[in-house]
């Protein structure tokens, strides 16, 4: 019988001396990759419990995390960037044992309980919040099977081989980036570990000294890829790029399987969602051309079926996908871990689509009321409950960018704000809570979701302090108070100073180039006081210093 556990993880010491971990401070080999696993093993101990690891792009993580799946215990993956979510899925679900960097920075090993306090199903392996839900005690329940099944499907359909290099732009505690961490170990690949954005010249510097040939995006990477001049960088080891995590529109997709196809890589496409470990469908980078408003065909072993809606059109219904990387089910509290799989390989995606006559899948809408933010699933109902627990009834929309709420006036705006950001797991700078008489409604009585969506077009606090091509010190620091959801902005502050993010990034960044007319190199540590208008310049576009170093 074999040992519990997922099989990639004790196998690490297959590939010898072949890279797996490349740092800024060295390389780890599969060999001492599994030699530190089989330590921070024998310091789980031997009996099965519940480790909360908070994911982190690092030796010392990944290590803990391979471990866990290794030796069998359950992981619940915390984000590892947000100390509240962390300490709210603790407080949940009192695991056994809690891995994190103390206030040092240094890893640390917390055993809560000797044993375990949990009874937990023996194929349960991983526990994700859904993409968006961070720190909510709704998680998903995944097996050892799910896990090695998807790593599986993604390494056959991506081609991923022993010489591949794939940075790490993603989190670890979300699947996406996850299940790159995952393919690539399973397949003897390396991964370039790092915290850097791909805005920064230090990630392209990083990614060519160590001979980069993939890396993973969601649509508001593919912004700052624009950005920073992407179709001009030499990338000579770049194989693949892949894009999930949310809708990119057709004509972005047709544009960069364009520029793969003339300077030598792939670009897939992606569909998935946590509840499937990671991926459900991908595009064939020959087809996003001809077909870039599509998710392509199921993965590898995987299958979809359309089950038909009531008062929808003949040819669409709801999007069911069946395969071995179905979830066992929801967890939403310590005695669900008991669970074994109440789905039967099958999910509900919750997603409108239609099969065309080629076979490839449309994706048309969705059945319910999720909007994608930042790439993050937003549920607008969870958000909207939790704002009237309050005392704030509302009612929201979700863009790309922003979380829009719709608040009846005499609420506490700003405490609404906070509450809606928490509720969603956003930063508090990607939500935007507008205050009016009367919720909009229809004539039948039912929210007005496209009224309150028209709130989008209303000019925002900082951008009514800016003067016409001219930004002052009042306009910047209103500007960076907003976004960033900080009330004590001075002159000296800075993005980085006042705690910004990556989510926040995109975001400050288009709002900084409307307001002073260019996108300053090194903005974000430059400080408030330093920042200078350009006038005459009526179109974002980006610093030929930038351009510059991106080409070279």
């Amino acid at each position: 019988m074999e040992r519990p556990g997922v099989p990639f993880a004790r196998r690490l010491d297959e590939y010898g001396d072949a890279p797996a971990l490349i740092t800024p401070d060295g390389t780890v080999t599969y060999s001492e990759l599994a030699a530190r696993v089989e330590a921070r093993a024998r310091q789980l101990g031997g009996i099965r419990r519940l480790v909360l690891i908070c994911g982190a792009n690092d030796v010392e993580t990944i290590a803990t995390y391979l471990a866990s799946l290794a030796a069998g215990h359950p992981v619940l993956l915390a984000p590892g960037d947000k100390a509240a979510g962390a300490d709210a899925l603790i407080a949940t679900y009192r695991p056994d044992v809690v891995v994190r960097r103390d206030p040092s920075g240094r890893m640390a090993v917390e055993e809560l309980h000797a044993g375990s306090a949990h009874v937990m199903h023996p194929d349960l392996a991983l526990l994700l919040s859904t993409s968006g839900s961070t720190g909510s005690p709704k998680l998903v329940r995944l097996s050892h099977s799910n896990v090695q099944s998807n790593a599986e499907s993604i390494a056959e359909y991506l081609d991923i081989r022993s010489s591949d290099r794939a940075a790490t732009t993603l989190p670890m505690h979300y699947c996406y980036g996850l299940s790159v961490i995952h393919s690539h170990l399973l397949s003897g690949a390396a991964l370039v570990l790092t915290s850097l954005s791909v805005a920064d010249a230090d990630f392209w510097e990083l990614f060519r000294a160590h001979g980069g040939t993939s890396f993973a995006g969601v649509p508001y990477t593919f912004d700052l890829l624009d950005r920073v001049g992407f179709d001009g960088l030499d990338l000579p080891g770049l194989r693949y790029v892949t894009q999930a995590g949310g809708r990119l529109a057709p004509d972005r997709v047709r544009k960069y399987a364009e520029l793969g196809r003339r300077r030598g890589w792939e670009f897939f496409v992606m569909y998935g969602q946590t509840e499937a470990t990671a991926r459900m469908a991908y595009l064939p980078p020959e087809l996003a051309t001809r077909h870039p408003h599509t998710i392509g065909r199921a993965i590898p072993g995987g299958f979809f079926r359309i089950e038909a809606v009531t008062d929808a059109p003949e040819d669409i219904g709801e999007l069911v996908y069946s395969g071995p990387n179905v979830m066992l089910g929801y967890a939403e509290g310590p005695e669900d871990l008991r669970l074994g799989d109440v789905l039967g390989g099958e999910l509900r995606t919750g997603d409108l689509a239609r099969c065309r006559r080629d076979g490839l899948y449309e994706v048309v809408g969705r059945r319910s009321r999720f909007a994608k933010v930042y790439g993050l699933r937003i549920d607008l109902a969870l958000v909207e409950s939790t704002l009237a627990e309050h005392g704030h009834r509302s009612c929201c929309v979700g863009g790309a960018e922003e979380l829009i709420a719709a608040v009846e006036s005499g609420s506490d705006l700003e405490g609404a704000r906070q509450v809606a950001a928490r509720a969603a797991g956003l930063p508090i700078g990607a939500v935007r809570v507008c205050a009016v008489d009367e919720l909009p409604r229809t004539a039948t009585g039912k929210p007005d979701y496209s009224a309150v969506t028209a709130l989008a077009g209303r000019p925002e606090p900082a951008q009514r302090a800016c003067r016409e091509e001219r930004a002052d010190a009042d306009a910047l620091r209103a500007l960076y108070a907003e976004v960033l959801g900080c009330p004590n902005v001075t002159d000296d502050s800075s993005f980085v100073s006042l705690g910004g993010d990556s989510l926040s990034y995109v975001r400050m960044s288009l709002r900084l180039e409307q307001l002073l007319g260019y996108l300053p190199e090194n903005w974000h540590t430059t400080r408030i006081r330093d920042f200078t208008p350009r006038r005459g310049r009526r179109r974002p576009s980006v610093e030929t210093n930038v351009l510059l170093r991106a080409v070279a």
